[in-house]
C-alpha cells in the first residue's frame, strides 16, 4: 500500500522490484513498436512521393535512422541474461527515454513539413493518421513510465497540432483542438494503467513475500507437515517431513495421495505397515488425534509423535514431530526421581511404592515378608577423615554387597545418606530374616578397599514383620524404631521390631507436645535447694531446680525433662526462663544470699548467652555478683577458645562461674587452670565409701588442689552429720549441699529458711544449720 503511494510522482521513491518491473514493461512485446515504426517509414515515403516535396525526404531518413537504433537498443535488452539491477534499470531508462523522444520530435517534424509544405489532403490525412496512431499505440505500451509517453505526445503531437491550427481553415482549426483533448484523454488513460500495472505490481510482491515467508516458516519449522486435501491428494509437504520420512521430491512433484505418502514411509523403514495403516485411517477420520509410533529400526530407536487435525473444507493437516530426545529425557528425569544415581538402586519413592504394590498382593497365611532398615555405622567418620569422594565409593561398594546376598524376589534400595532398606518377601518365619540381617552385618563390616585405602565399618539392622492390612509407612516406621533400639543396644547387631518400641515412642511424642504446651502455658516451677557455707552456718547459695506439675502425670523429674527438650530445641527458651524467673527470685532473698542456675550445653554456646545474662539481670534488677552460672565439663569440651572467651566476659560482668558435677566426666584438672571458674562443685559420686581412706583422700586432694587455685568448694549430696564431719574435718571444703540440710523446696519456703538462717545468730562450731525432713515441700 505504500508503493502504490508512493509511485504517483516520477520523483518520488519505489521499491528496487517495482521499479525494474516498469522499465522491463517498456522493451517487452516489441513486435507492435518494429511494426509502427515501419509503417511510419513507409508512409512518410508515401508523402515524399505523392507531395514531390524534397523536405519530407530527410524526414523519411530521420524516422528510418532513429526507428532502426530504437530496435537494435530493444533487442539488446531482450538479450541480457540477468536479472535487471536498480543501476541498471535507470540507465536502461534513460537509453528508452532519449529514443523514444527522438522518434515522437521527427514523428512531429513530419507532420509539419507535410501539413505546411503540400495543400495535398492525402498528405495530410496520413500525416495526422500515423501520428495518432502511434500516439494511441504508445500510451498502451509505455504505461510503465507515463511521463515519458507525455513527452513523447507533446513531441508527436505539439507541432501537428500547431501546423493544424496554423493552416488556415476552420476544419483544420477543429481538429487542433480535437488533438488537444485527445492528448488529455491519452494521459490520463496511461497515468491510469500506471496506477493499475503499479497496483498488480504491488499485490504480486506482497504475495510474493507471503508466499516466501510462508515458505520459509514451513521448510523452517522444526515439526513435519502434510497437508492433503479432500479428493486425498497431496497439497503441501515441507522439507522436514519429506527429510524425516526420506521421500523423493517426485512425490510432491506429481501430487502424490495420501496412500502413495505413507508407503513410501513404509518403504523407506521409517514406520512400520501396522502404523502406517493407523495413519492412514487417522487421516481419513474427521476427528482430531494424536498418536505415537516408533521406528522399525531398533537401532536408530526413534520416536515419532503424529497429530491429525481436519479442515473444514475437507482434507487434513498432519504434523510430525521427532521426540526421541524428549523421550529419552523423560525417561532419564523418571529414572533419576525414582533411582539413586549413585548406587543405582530404588530410592525412597520407588521403594515406597513398590513395597505398597506387594503388601496389596495377596499373599498365602504362612508366607511371611520383612522390612530390614539397615544403618552404616562409622560411615561419617570415613567421610570425614577420606573426603565425600571415597565415601561415594564406598556407598557403592556397599550397594553391591547387599545385591549379592539377596535373592532375585527381594528387594534393596537406598533411602538416604548411609541408610538402605531391604524387602525380604516368601519367608515361612522370623528367623530367616535374623539370618538375613545377620549375614548384612557381618558382611558389611568386612573390610572395604578405597582408593589404596582400607576402610572398616559396621551396620546396624532394625527389623520389622508384615501384617495382613498393614501399609508400607506402618512398616518402614516400624523398622525404624527397631533400627532405633538396636544402635542404642552397641550397634553392630540387629534387633526385631516390638509393640513396646511404639508405645514408648508415642510416649515420648505426647511427652514432647506436652513439653511445648507447658512452656508456653508456663507449667514450670522453680525449686530452690540451698548450699550452706560450712563456717557461718548460714545459706549462701541456693540452686534453682526445675520442676514440672503435669496435670496428670503429676511432678516431673528434670531428668525426664532436659532430655527431651535438648532435642526438641527448646532447651534455649527453657533455659532463659528459668534464668529470668531465679533472678527475679533471688531479689526476694536477703542480699547476701546468691543464686546459682544450671546452663545446659546448648543454652550456654548459644550465640546471644552474654546479652541473655544481662538482660535478666536487668530486667530483674539483680546484682550481677548475686548471680552464679553452673556448667558441666560438657560445655567445656566443644570450641574452647569461644567457651573461654564468653567465661571471661561473664567473670568480667561480675557473674560467678561453677563447674557442676566435677568429677563425673574426663574431670580433666586443666579446666580448673585454663577457664575463669570461681567455684568447684564435686558430685556425689565422691561421697560412696568416704569412711575409708582411698576415696576420702582422693576427695580431700582435689579440694585442696581447687583451693589452692583461689576456688570454692562445694561437695554434692551430704546425706549424713558423718559424711559432714569428714568432708570438713580438714576445713578445704567451702560450701556443702545435700538432704541433711534440706531437700528442693518451692519458693515460698524457701524464704522462709533464709529468714530462719539470717533471722538469728547461729550456734559457735562445729554446729551448722540443718533443716528437717518434715520441712520438705
Amino acid at each position: 500500500m505504500q508503493l502504490a503511494n508512493e509511485t504517483k510522482g516520477p520523483d518520488q521513491k519505489m521499491s528496487p522490484s517495482i521499479y525494474a518491473a516498469l522499465i522491463d514493461s517498456l522493451f517487452q512485446d516489441p513486435g507492435p513498436m518494429f511494426a509502427g515504426a515501419l509503417c511510419a517509414a513507409v508512409a512518410a515515403i508515401m508523402t515524399a512521393v505523392k507531395t514531390g516535396n524534397a523536405w519530407l525526404w530527410p524526414c523519411v531518413a530521420l524516422l528510418v535512422v532513429t526507428g532502426a537504433v530504437r530496435a537494435l537498443d530493444t533487442r539488446r535488452y531482450l538479450q541480457r541474461r540477468s536479472e535487471l539491477t536498480s543501476n541498471e534499470a535507470a540507465r536502461w531508462e534513460v537509453r528508452y527515454q532519449v529514443g523514444a523522444m527522438l522518434y515522437a520530435a521527427a514523428l512531429g517534424l513530419w507532420c509539419v513539413v507535410g501539413l505546411l509544405g503540400s495543400p495535398d489532403a492525402v498528405a495530410h490525412l496520413i500525416c495526422i493518421s500515423v501520428t495518432l496512431c502511434y500516439v494511441a499505440a504508445g500510451s498502451g505500451r509505455t504505461y510503465g513510465r507515463p511521463w515519458i509517453f507525455h513527452v513523447q505526445m507533446l513531441l508527436a503531437c505539439g507541432p501537428l497540432t500547431l501546423a493544424l491550427a496554423f493552416y488556415g481553415s476552420p476544419y483544420y482549426f477543429g481538429m487542433a483542438v480535437l488533438n488537444v483533448l485527445f492528448f488529455f484523454s491519452l494521459k490520463h488513460i496511461s497515468t491510469s494503467l500506471q496506477k493499475i500495472f503499479v497496483r498488480a505490481l504491488i499485490a504480486r510482491e506482497r504475495e510474493a513475500a507471503l508466499a516466501g515467508q510462508f515458505d520459509t516458516a514451513l521448510n523452517n519449522m522444526p515439526h513435519g507437515l502434510c497437508m492433503f486435501a479432500a479428493d486425498g491428494r497431496l497439497a503441501v509437504m515441507n522439507h522436514r517431513f519429506s527429510a524425516m520420512m526420506n521421500l523423493s521430491d517426485d512425490l510432491v512433484q506429481r501430487g502424490a495421495s495420501a496412500r502413495d505418502i505413507i508407503a513410501a514411509c513404509v518403504t523407506g523403514g521409517s514406520v512400520s505397515a501396522a502404523s502406517g495403516k493407523m495413519i492412514l485411517s487417522e487421516i481419513e477420520n474427521t476427528q482430531a488425534r494424536d498418536i505415537i509410533t516408533t521406528d522399525p529400526d531398533v537401532a536408530r530407536g526413534r520416536s515419532l509423535s503424529w497429530t491429525f487435525q481436519p479442515m473444514a473444507g475437507g482434507g487434513a493437516v498432519m504434523l510430525l514431530e521427532d521426540i526421541t530426545e524428549r523421550r529419552n529425557a523423560e525417561a532419564r528425569i523418571t529414572h533419576l526421581a525414582r533411582y539413586d544415581e549413585l548406587t543405582a538402586l530404588p530410592n525412597r519413592v520407588n521403594f515406597r511404592d513398590e513395597i505398597e504394590r506387594l503388601l496389596a498382593i495377596p499373599h498365602d497365611a504362612e508366607q511371611l515378608s520383612a522390612l530390614l532398615f539397615v544403618d552404616l555405622d562409622q560411615f561419617k567418620q570415613v567421610n570425614d577423615t577420606l573426603g565425600h569422594p571415597c565415601g561415594d565409593q564406598l556407598l557403592c561398594a556397599v550397594a553391591d554387597r547387599l545385591r549379592a546376598m539377596l535373592r532375585p524376589e527381594d528387594f534393596v534400595a537406598r533411602f538416604g545418606g548411609d541408610e538402605f532398606v531391604v524387602f525380604q518377601q516368601n519367608i515361612k518365619s522370623n528367623e530367616e530374616a535374623a539370618s538375613l540381617a545377620r549375614r548384612i552385618v557381618e558382611h558389611l563390616s568386612e573390610r572395604y578397599k578405597i582408593d589404596n585405602h582400607l576402610v572398616e565399618i559396621g551396620a546396624s539392622v532394625g527389623i520389622a514383620m508384615t501384617a495382613p492390612g498393614m501399609s508400607a509407612d506402618t512398616l518402614l516406621k516400624n523398622a525404624d524404631m527397631a533400627l532405633y533400639r538396636a544402635k542404642a543396644d552397641g550397634r553392630g547387631t540387629f534387633c526385631f521390631f516390638r509393640y513396646e518400641m511404639a508405645q514408648t515412642v508415642e510416649a515420648r511424642r505426647i511427652l514432647e507436645l506436652d513439653l511445648r504446651k507447658a512452656l508456653a502455658n508456663e507449667e514450670f516451677e522453680l525449686f530452690y535447694q540451698p548450699l550452706v557455707n560450712l563456717k557461718s552456718g548460714r545459706i549462701a547459695t541456693c540452686e534453682a531446680l526445675l520442676r514440672w506439675n503435669h496435670p496428670v502425670r503429676g511432678t516431673v523429674s528434670p531428668i525426664d525433662i532436659i532430655p527431651v527438650a535438648e532435642d526438641m530445641g527448646l532447651i534455649v527458651d527453657l533455659g532463659r526462663w528459668i534464668l529470668r524467673k531465679a533472678c527475679m527470685e533471688c531479689m526476694k532473698w536477703p542480699e547476701t544470699v546468691c543464686v546459682a542456675v544450671n546452663f545446659s550445653p546448648q543454652q550456654f554456646h548459644q550465640r546471644d548467652v552474654l546479652s541473655e545474662v544481662r538482660y535478666a539481670l536487668e530486667v530483674s534488677g539483680l546484682p550481677a555478683h548475686r548471680l552464679e552460672i553452673e556448667i558441666t565439663e560438657s560445655s567445656l569440651l566443644r570450641n574452647t577458645q569461644l567457651t573461654h572467651d564468653v567465661l571471661s566476659q561473664l567473670h568480667a560482668l561480675g557473674v560467678r562461674i561453677s563447674l557442676d558435677d566435677f568429677g563425673t566426666g574426663y574431670s580433666s584438672l586443666s579446666y580448673l587452670h585454663n577457664f575463669p571458674l570461681q567455684k568447684v562443685k564435686i558430685d556425689r559420686s565422691f561421697l560412696e565409701g568416704i569412711d575409708t581412706d582411698r576415696p576420702l583422700t582422693l576427695l580431700r586432694g582435689v579440694a585442696r588442689l581447687s583451693a589452692d587455685l583461689g576456688m570454692s568448694v562445694v561437695v554434692e549430696g551430704i546425706e549424713t552429720n558423718e559424711q559432714l564431719e569428714l568432708i570438713s574435718a580438714d576445713g578445704t571444703v567451702t560450701e556443702a549441699q545435700g538432704y541433711l540440710f534440706s531437700r528442693p523446696v518451692p519458693a515460698v519456703r524457701v524464704r522462709q529458711l533464709l529468714n530462719a538462717s539470717h533471722g538469728r545468730r547461729l550456734p559457735e562450731e562445729p554446729q551448722v544449720l540443718v533443716l528437717p525432713s518434715r520441712s520438705i515441700a
